[in-house]
C-alpha cells in the first residue's frame, strides 16, 4: 500500500527507488503501468484548467512542470498516514481486544513480529518467503537491484496495516485471501537456497490459531483512513479553497 511511505527508506518491493519524490517516475513510465512520458503528461496537465488552478494554489503560479508534479505527488503520498486502527486504539488503552484478537496478538508477537515488527508491521528487510516459482517467470526480487545472487527471490517485507482490505496477496498477487496467506506459512513453504532461515521449518499453526491470528490481523484495519474524503477518487476533481492553503 501507499500508506506510511514517509517511514520507508527504500521504495518498491525490490527497493529499487530510494526517494519518495522519484518514486512516481516508475509507474508513470513503466510499460506495464501507465506507459507515459513526462513530456506527454505535462501537456495533458497543462491543458486541464482545474489542474492549472491547483498548481497556482500550491506553487504561486500556474506553471506546470515535472519538478512541481513530483513534489506534489510526494507531498500527497507522504500524507497518507494510517495509524488509527483498533490495534492503535488498543495500544492507547482506549479499547480492548476480543479473546480471539488477544490470542491472535500473542501468537503474532511469537511467530510473526520478527519480520512484521510493530508499529509499522514491517522491519523493512528483504526476505524469501518460500513461494513456488512459476515456469517462465523469472522473478529476481532484490537481486534485480543488488546483482547479488544471495538476494534472489527476496522481496521487501510489506506492512500488514490494512492487510484485510488489500487482496490479492504476495508480491505477484497469487494468493486471493488472507486465510490463504496464513496457510502458505503453515504448510506450503518451498525450500530454496535463499529461503529465510526463520521459515525453514514453516510456521505451524492449528486451525484455531489461524482463526485467532486472522482476527488480530483484522484489527490493523484503519477505517478512518480508508474512508477519509481527503483521499477520495481524483475524478471528483475536488478544488481546494485558497484559504485552506
Amino acid at each position: 500500500g501507499l500508506w506510511n511511505l514517509a517511514w520507508q527508506k527504500e521504495l518498491h518491493l525490490d527497493g529499487g527507488i530510494n526517494h519518495i519524490e522519484v518514486q512516481p517516475l516508475a509507474p508513470i513510465t513503466a510499460p506495464n503501468e501507465m506507459a507515459e512520458t513526462l513530456e506527454n503528461l505535462m501537456r495533458k496537465l497543462d491543458d486541464d484548467t482545474s489542474y492549472k488552478r491547483m498548481f497556482r494554489l500550491a506553487f504561486g503560479t500556474d506553471e506546470v512542470n515535472s519538478q512541481r508534479l513530483l513534489k506534489a505527488l510526494a507531498q500527497f503520498t507522504g500524507s497518507l498516514v494510517s495509524a488509527d486502527s483498533k490495534y492503535d486504539r488498543y495500544k492507547k488503552g482506549v479499547v480492548e481486544f476480543t479473546p480471539y484478537e488477544q490470542r491472535g496478538y500473542e501468537l503474532f508477537k511469537a511467530k510473526c513480529a520478527s519480520c512484521h515488527a510493530e508499529p509499522l508491521f514491517t522491519d523493512l528487510s528483504y526476505r524469501n518467503i518460500g513461494l513456488p516459482e512459476y515456469p517462465g517467470v523469472h522473478d529476481k526480487g532484490r537481486m534485480t537491484v543488488t546483482a547479488d545472487v544471495s538476494d534472489s527471490l527476496k522481496f521487501k517485507v510489506p506492512s500488514l496495516r490494512n492487510v484485510s482490505e488489500t487482496p490479492p496477496y504476495m508480491h505477484d498477487g497469487r494468493i486471493a485471501s488472507l486465510r490463504g496467506c496464513l496457510e502458505h506459512y503453515n504448510s506450503r513453504i518451498i525450500q530454496s537456497p535463499t529461503l529465510d532461515p526463520l521459515l525453514k521449518d514453516g510456521i505451524h499453526l492449528s486451525r484455531y490459531q489461524v482463526i485467532d491470528l486472522e482476527a488480530f490481523l483484522r484489527t490493523l484495519t484503519d477505517t478512518s483512513f480508508i474512508k477519509n474524503p481527503r483521499f477520495a477518487d481524483p475524478e471528483r476533481k475536488i478544488i481546494f479553497s485558497p484559504d485552506k492553503h
